[in-house]
């Protein structure tokens, strides 16, 4: 593959910005890789980069002509900061933007629903890639796979509803395509895995693949918004709360073809991610 210009990857040690970068040098393609620490990815440039600290994005944005966008963590009005980012970014000669928000936030729903809002108004060429639940939330650091490793307990507040829990590789394959195909996609992209499945389901996977007993742990809505609010902002906890009150009443239960459409190959299953994952210290 060519290269296509330079990509500025926002969030470029995280989850998705890593593998997205990643991917990125490994075709061929000129990167920034963006960070408050400056990442470190082989192949591409690291640059400092802070939401909260304007001047770091000049340097960031030089020479980019596309950008990846992860949000600032734990912001419940992110657009504050990043609708002046991306002006800055248009006038500095980006021309492709890929915004990464949620299978439940809708354009112009709370959050980074409104940037989601205000990006085709902003750039002719867009897209916006809305996951599921990452799997990568049972291993590595997030909550749950601390949970697990610790008390072989997920705990949430979403009943018997169901969620199409997709693998950040497979996001981060979709990003790639939408970061440097000839076309932009200009519209919204729902990701999930190959199938939808309860907490009940995943901790019964969580068992198989780990040989240590995993069982999900029941919770209102108010104790896991007061849990949460522990750990950040009231106003993001009772988001964080909201949308696993939304999944219990089956608004994540759904799946569609996006990965296969756009990478040519079906989308990993959560058996398959934790066989790869664990191998890897996960």
């Amino acid at each position: 593959m060519t290269t296509t210009g330079t990509t500025l990857v926002i969030g470029a040690t995280g989850t998705t910005g890593s593998r997205t970068a990643a991917r990125l040098t490994a075709a061929g393609h000129r990167v920034k890789a963006a960070g408050r620490h400056a990442a470190t990815v082989p192949g591409a440039e690291p640059v400092r980069f802070d939401w909260y600290a304007p001047a770091t994005h000049t340097d960031a944005l030089d020479g980019a002509d596309r950008v990846y966008l992860i949000p600032p963590l734990g912001d419940s009005d992110p657009a504050a900061v990043m609708l002046p980012f991306l002006r800055r970014a248009r006038a500095a000669g980006v021309r492709r933007a890929v915004l990464l928000s949620s299978s439940a936030v809708a354009e112009g729903g709370p959050a980074v629903g409104a940037v989601h809002q205000a990006l085709p108004g902003l750039f002719d060429e867009w897209a916006v890639l809305r996951p599921s639940w990452f799997m990568q939330n049972f291993t590595g650091n997030h909550a749950h796979a601390v949970g697990i490793r610790e008390s072989g307990t997920i705990l949430t507040a979403t009943g018997n509803g169901r969620i199409g829990f997709v693998d950040a590789d497979d996001i981060a394959a979709v990003a790639v395509r939408a970061l440097t195909d000839g076309s932009a996609p200009n519209t919204d992209l729902v990701l999930t895995g190959p199938q939808a499945l309860s907490y009940d389901e995943v901790a019964a996977i969580m068992t198989e693949a780990t040989n240590k007993p995993v069982v999900h742990r029941r919770i209102t809505h108010a104790r896991l918004r007061d849990r949460l609010t522990a750990h950040m902002p009231m106003e993001f906890a009772g988001l964080l709360a909201d949308m696993d009150r939304a999944i219990a009443e089956g608004a994540e239960d759904r799946t569609t073809d996006t990965v296969q459409r756009l990478t040519g190959r079906p989308p990993h299953d959560l058996r398959a991610v934790l066989k790869r994952e664990l191998a890897l210290g996960g």
